[in-house]
């Protein structure tokens, strides 16, 4: 009997990983590309969080999209799943840290996720509770593949000889 449930989880993995990877790699896409357009709105987002100077927040805000998009697509066709995976996970942290620090100082802004972040205006409520709720689930998935990065339809499969 546990035989038999062992190879059902061993034929399942990949295929669970993949719809991680997939999902991840869609919201990495859609996180960058809403940021893309618009990189000065960008860093006035990061700096909403008060968490580092104007300057730095420019910086930073400038290479997130970027690097969004390049987690999207490496995911999106399964190169270096695990690395990708792990560098997800790091930025979930990061910004679960971020949204929490917000919520705990007080602060009336936009995550700036899916959006041009920064401060809300008059009557506009928060969702720092939402939004760490849906962060943890995008870490959850970024575990998985650091845990399992084995996946179908993945270029890591094609170059490591796999089916």
């Amino acid at each position: 009997m546990e035989t038999s449930r062992q190879t059902r989880m061993t034929v399942a993995w990949p295929w669970i990983g993949t719809a991680a990877r997939v999902v991840l790699g869609v919201v990495w896409l859609i996180a960058g590309a809403l940021k893309v357009g618009d990189l000065a709105a960008s860093a006035r987002a990061v700096h909403a969080y008060q968490v580092m100077s104007y300057d730095t927040a420019k910086v930073v805000g400038a290479i997130q999209p970027f690097l969004e998009i390049a987690l999207g697509l490496l995911l999106l066709i399964g190169l270096s799943t695990r690395l990708t995976a792990a560098i997800s996970a790091v930025l979930m942290v990061v910004f679960i840290a971020g949204i929490a620090s917000a919520w705990a100082r007080g602060l009336r802004i936009d995550c700036g996720c899916f959006s041009d972040g920064g401060a809300l205006g008059q009557g506009e409520s928060t969702a720092y509770g939402i939004d760490i709720l849906r962060d943890l689930a995008f870490l959850a998935l970024s575990g998985f593949l650091v845990w399992r990065p084995r996946t179908r339809f993945s270029l890591d499969g094609v170059l490591l000889g796999e089916k």
